[in-house]
């Protein structure tokens, strides 16, 4: 059962922090994506978030952000519009993922956390 959980927990956290990073993108970019583009960009981001983390995140400040900057680096390589953009987009998909956890979290239906955003 624990498999089963597993998976359920990876998939609905991949789908808030798609839902993240698709939200960003409507507000900042004049091409969002589809909601599946915003879910391989999650997908791709967590993954480069975590081998960035693995190598280097032991380093005080400058392995989170090192991190935090292949991670945005991803959003700026997935959509149009530069670093700036990246980085707003990234912005709002940490908001969006936040409110979306936190009213989860409020009606017991999942605990707090978002594959493809970090912090949240």
């Amino acid at each position: 059962m624990a498999v089963v959980d597993t998976i359920i927990v990876f998939i609905v956290s991949l789908l808030i922090g798609g839902f993240g990073i698709y939200a960003g993108a409507r507000v900042t970019t004049e091409y969002a994506g589809s909601y599946g583009h915003a879910i391989v960009t999650a997908l791709i981001g967590s993954i480069v978030w975590g081998i960035i983390s693995f190598f280097v995140g032991w380093i005080p400040i400058l392995g989170a952000l090192l991190a935090l900057v292949a991670w945005v680096g991803v959003i700026n390589w997935r959509y149009p519009g530069g670093w700036g953009t990246a980085v707003v987009i990234g912005l709002v998909a940490w908001f969006a993922a936040a409110i979306v956890l936190y009213l989860f979290a409020l009606f017991d239906i999942v605990a707090s956390g978002a594959l493809g955003i970090p912090g949240v």
